[in-house]
């Protein structure tokens, strides 16, 4: 079969190679992937891995075999999944408890955008509690994980402001969003605070979280060292700093739960993920370069063909 492989140099960091097929555990079932989705954090672990390694974690296709101990899954269904590596591939070995059947009007494309992004958005808001008529602020709010938070904190009765350079966020339930260009211009406390950015954003934010708040720092985008003290939460008692990863948080057979939940809402109406840019996976490089040069809104989405 065929895969995306890392290369080890720097101007072509993937190419197209023949690999072998994915062998299972009896816990795994092989999917035949359809679309696949690039994270950022992919965009440093191609650029620095060595050649061979493989790439991937969002993966959405239909179940080529099943797991022999769960067949709640049968041949043909149509899935999303969440894979540590080696996902950018015509077939995949997946946990079971990682795979999530898609209701039926969900495309491959929009299922392939959720599973670091949306799971990082979803379990990141659990950390703040009940958001119903809480302040959430939202930093990177037009990234892969920010748009999605956006909407959830808004659909679950948040007042939430956005720090994004787009003036309106093409986000379902995002209409009442207030959005700023900058954290430094969020007005008020809040309650929690989504930081993805770093650098003087996240400065920023930990003047802005209310006491017995939580910022949940999920990422670094800037690359830029924050100025963190004691000081830096004056006047705000048991405020906390929080760093989060997704493969860290909860226990990993709720993965499979969750991405059926995002599944459903996209299914709704609800929730609906922004895919700034598809493609074939033989132009992986080309997402990739749009992705790091930040001409993409949201996701990008590489098709199998």
């Amino acid at each position: 079969m065929r895969a995306l492989v890392a290369t080890g140099i720097a101007d072509r960091p993937l190419e197209l190679k023949d690999v072998d097929e994915p062998t299972t555990t009896a816990d795994q079932a092989i999917v035949a992937v359809e679309a696949m989705s690039i994270n950022r954090g992919e965009l440093r672990l191609v650029a620095s891995r060595p050649a061979g390694w493989r790439p991937g974690q969002d993966i959405a296709g239909t179940i080529l075999r099943s797991a022999t101990t769960d067949d709640a899954l049968p041949v043909g269904t149509r899935v999303v999944a969440l894979v540590d590596q080696a996902g950018w591939s015509e077939r995949v070995a997946a946990p079971a408890s990682r795979i999530a059947a898609l209701p039926d009007g969900v495309s491959f494309a929009a299922a392939a955008a959720l599973p670091v992004a949306g799971l990082t958005a979803l379990r990141a808001l659990r950390l703040g509690g009940m958001l119903l008529g809480r302040r959430v602020l939202i930093t990177g709010a037009s990234g892969g994980v920010g748009h999605l938070a956006v909407q959830l904190a808004a659909r679950q009765g948040a007042h939430v402001t956005a720090v994004s350079r787009q003036a309106n966020l093409p986000s379902r339930g995002a209409e009442s969003v207030r959005v700023v260009q900058q954290t430094a211009e969020a007005e008020g406390q809040f309650d929690l605070v989504l930081e993805s950015v770093g650098g003087e954003s996240l400065t920023a934010s930990l003047r802005l979280v209310a006491r017995d708040g939580i910022v949940v720092l999920f990422g670094n985008s800037t690359n830029q060292e924050s100025s963190v003290s004691f000081g830096s939460f004056a006047g705000r008692a048991h405020a906390r700093l929080c760093a989060f990863f997704v493969y860290e948080s909860g226990e990993p057979p709720s993965f499979g739960s969750d991405l059926g939940l995002l599944s459903a809402e996209i299914a709704a109406g609800r929730l609906e993920p922004q895919v700034g840019l598809e493609a074939s996976w033989r132009e992986a490089l080309d997402g990739l370069e749009a992705l790091r040069a930040r001409r993409v809104q949201g996701k990008v989405v590489l098709h199998v063909n």
